[in-house]
Order: C-alpha cells, then structure tokens, then sequence
C-alpha cells in the first residue's frame, strides 16, 4: 500500500504541476517554478526559458484583452500596453510563443549585423536582496542572417493586436556603427512593426557616445533614409540610457524633435552603470548594467525628463510618444505601468 501511496502521490503532484504551468497559476509559478529555477545558474535559466517559449511549453492567454486596453500607435493597434522588451528573446527563437502568452508586443534583439559571443561567462548575476539583475552579455547575437531567417514566416500584423518589434545593434569591433543600423534595417526592417536603435548599452564599448548630438542626427539621418524605403515604413525607436546628464538629454530631444531625420519615438531606458549606496547583494560590484528596483526612480525621472525636454511633441508631430520602460511586476511600481513593459537588455 506504501508503494500504491508513493506512486499515486507523485502522479497526482506531475498533474498539478502540469495544470499549474500550462494554466499560469500564480501560486504555482511562486512557490515551484520560480524556486526551482533559481536553482540554476541566471543564464541557464535563461536559456531554458526561451527554449520553453519557443517550444510553446509556455501558459497560453486564451482570453481576448478587453477593448478598454486597446492602444493605437503609429496606425497599429496594440491589443494592450504590456509587452516585452528586447534582451529576453535575443535571437527572434521564442516571439510566437510569448505573444501567445498575452503580451501585446515583443521586442526580439539586439541583433548584430555579425554573429558574435558576447563577453565571458559569468555574464549575468541575480541580486535578491536588492530585487536586481546585473548583465553584461554584450550583444551576443546569432545574427542578421539567422534570425531573418527565423523571421521570414512573420508577416506585419499577421496576428491581430500582436506587435513584433526589432532592437538592432552593432558588432563590438565595427568600425562604422551607423552602417551596422543601416544594414539591421536592410535585413530585418521589413519584417518589423517598429525598429529600435539601441545606442545606450554600457556593455559594448564606445557605444554610448553614438547618444551625442551629432553622432546621433548622423545616425538617424542615415537610418531613416534607409527606413523610407521600406514599404510600410516601420517607425523608428531610439533606446536611451537613465543616467544621461541634464545636456545629453536636450541633445537628444533636439535631435528626436526635428522636422526631418527625426525619431518616431523613444524608449527609455536602458540598464544603468550606478550603483546605489543602498545595494546589499555580495554581486553588487559586478561589472554591466543594473536592472530592476533599484533603477525604478532613476528611470521614472528619465521618462519625465524626455517627455518634458520633447513637450510631448512626439505624440502629434510624428508619431504617439511610446516610452517603454522596465516595469516591475509588483503593486508597488503600477504607477509606471501604462508605459511599461518587461525585463532589461545587455
């Protein structure tokens, strides 16, 4: 009877975690999946979850989003303001299975003209007691020709409400950034409901200095000529660093509100380099950038700032103002979440 007990025991706790994974059950994923994921090394388990995604081993929001969340941006409908940002599905490996999850957009990259590894391993460390990641990947990337292969079944809005957004950066050792962007957009613009330049990583070298006002009107002079040719023309983005002092961001709004050559957009923002007196992890003095609570304020006050510097001009001249930002899951951070969106990129 002990052995009937056992394997009806461990039969009946396979079916609950079974039903709790495919059915997204919160106190599931608390208390069994998180736990046993932290088990793992940060990018092991990082890998795992995008394979899981791509494999479609992922909850499926079987529900229509009300209309009440419904957002319209650059004459695209996004079925709600929640999605998920470049960083997490590197490569374009898993966007199927996480817009089947509920988001309503998933940013895939940063995606390099070149494959390239990344910086060494260990790359990225989790910070518990400060609710924080600090990475330092470096624009690992398959790609451009892998993952415009990966996307070549997606066709712009071919789900409807469901929004693929592209994040292109450029190889460590290039030695002209602007043609890198130039040839993200040649090769996966036209799979693209919009196109984000990431030019503020701290963990490609030199790479935020393309955020200076003239490096910046050269790169998206170039990078919107290049975006006129595509058919339906997919708005550009440009991804901004928090901790920008008062002139960089003039700078940037400057360039952001001219009548020709501007963006259709910003995100804001990217990881941070600071670290806060007030970090208590042993991983604090990591090297990359810092994500999660500690960058909350920080990031609040750069989304005010930009909006603030541009007079929320970008909404009616050119496109609507689209800040995405870290959001954290947690009540305590809700006053961000209509700008929101998920996790952090290195």
């Amino acid at each position: 009877w002990l052995k009937t007990v056992c394997v009806g025991g461990t039969a009946t706790l396979l079916a609950a975690s079974v039903y709790g994974y495919f059915s997204g059950n919160a106190w599931f994923y608390r208390h069994v999946a998180m736990p046993a994921v932290r088990m793992l090394d940060p990018e092991q388990s990082h890998v795992l979850a995008v394979y899981l995604a791509s494999k479609g081993l992922v909850p499926k929001d079987r529900a229509p989003d009300p209309d009440v969340l419904r957002t319209e941006l650059w004459g695209r409908t996004f079925s709600n303001p929640i999605g998920l940002a470049a960083g997490f599905d590197k490569h374009g490996e898993a966007y199927p299975g996480l817009l089947g999850m509920g988001f309503a957009f998933v940013e895939i990259g940063s995606v390099t003209p070149l494959p390239q590894a990344g910086n060494p391993k260990p790359r990225v460390f989790r910070l518990p007691e400060d609710d924080a990641i600090i990475n330092r990947y470096g624009f690992n990337s398959d790609g451009h020709v892998i993952v415009k292969n990966r996307l070549k079944e997606w066709k712009s809005g071919a789900s409807e409400g469901k929004i693929l957004g592209v994040n292109i950066g450029k190889n460590k050792d290039s030695k002209n950034g602007a043609e890198d962007y130039v040839a993200g957009i040649q090769e996966l613009g036209c799979y693209a409901d919009y196109i984000v330049i990431n030019i503020s990583s701290p963990n490609t070298p030199g790479l935020r200095d393309m955020q200076g006002r003239v490096l910046l009107a050269h790169l998206l002079d170039t990078v919107t000529a290049e975006r006129d040719t595509i058919p339906h023309k997919p708005p550009i983005l440009v991804k901004v660093a928090p901790d920008l002092s008062d002139s960089d961001k003039e700078d940037i709004a400057a360039v952001i509100l001219r009548p020709k050559g501007g963006a259709d957009g910003l995100v804001v923002c990217n990881t941070t380099v600071a670290r806060p007196q007030t970090l208590q992890s042993a991983h604090r003095g990591e090297m990359g950038g810092l994500s999660g609570a500690p960058l909350r304020d920080m990031a609040t006050s750069a989304i005010f700032d930009m909006y603030r510097l541009t007079k929320g001009l970008v909404s009616c001249r050119r496109a609507s103002w689209l800040v995405l930002r870290h959001l954290l899951c947690n009540r305590e951070h809700s006053d961000n979440w209509c700008w929101g969106r998920l996790h952090g990129q290195g």
